[in-house]
């Protein structure tokens, strides 16, 4: 048995709520017993949620509208004409005590910037920068969260697929490993669109840290709204 956690869409902040289910897991690398999972795991979700509609987003989702919003293939053109996908962008913007951000991972395919060793030997991350701003590691996704979704909607037709759904895996995803996750990015932006909160969100990142977590940038680091006035 294994728990994961099933991503909802929330109308309070941070606009998403985790959900851990129990389910039988198959180890292995093939599709084929990531598949299994998935049912595994959404089977046991709607056993307790009869109603949701869920949506795999990974590599292995059986949906076609499931592996094209998976970070390796979710892509964006940059101002310089370059095709790059999240998940690349994502890898090529982490700072590190030693190095970083090694820009030119944007030239390289989503598992190869993953799998870049220099992201294993520059010792700790400490930050993120990306297309000219820096952001903090705190929370712990909004970066990922805020890239992914502006992303997503820059893809109308798989922006307003995605809204159909009310409910996402990522079985890939294991919260005892990793923080970022596909799944909960997009249940936010569900949740977002949903509560008329989108536009604004996505206006800066300034105000996706606001209206996402409460919380504003003090001197480069985040603060909690409320602390601003003494509170």
């Amino acid at each position: 048995m294994a728990r994961r956690p099933v991503f909802l869409p929330s109308d309070q902040p941070p606009y998403y709520r985790a959900v851990p289910v129990d389910f039988t897991f198959y180890s292995g690398f093939a599709d084929s017993q990531k598949r299994k999972s998935v049912h595994s795991l959404q089977h046991a979700f709607l056993a307790q949620y009869p109603d949701e509609r869920v949506l795999e987003i990974s590599s292995a989702s059986e949906e076609t509208l499931g592996t094209s919003l998976s970070a390796f293939l979710l892509s964006i053109e940059l101002t310089d004409g370059r095709t790059c996908s999240v998940e690349s962008i994502f890898q090529s913007s982490k700072v590190f005590e030693r190095g970083g951000p090694y820009h030119d991972l944007l030239n390289k395919s989503s598992r190869e910037a993953k799998k870049d060793p220099r992201l294993k030997n520059s010792g700790r991350l400490i930050a993120f920068n990306a297309l000219g701003q820096s952001f903090p590691l705190t929370p712990t996704n909004y970066f990922y969260n805020w890239l992914y979704i502006n992303v997503v909607h820059c893809h109308s037709e798989l922006a307003d697929a995605l809204m159909a759904y009310s409910a996402f895996t990522d079985i890939a995803f294991n919260p005892l490993r990793s923080v970022n996750c596909q799944a909960c990015a997009a249940a936010t932006y569900v949740a977002l669109r949903r509560g008329g909160l989108l536009k604004k969100a996505l206006t800066g990142s300034k105000e996706f840290l606001r209206i996402v977590y409460g919380e504003q940038l003090v001197e480069g680091k985040p603060q909690a709204q409320l602390d601003m006035w003494g509170e």
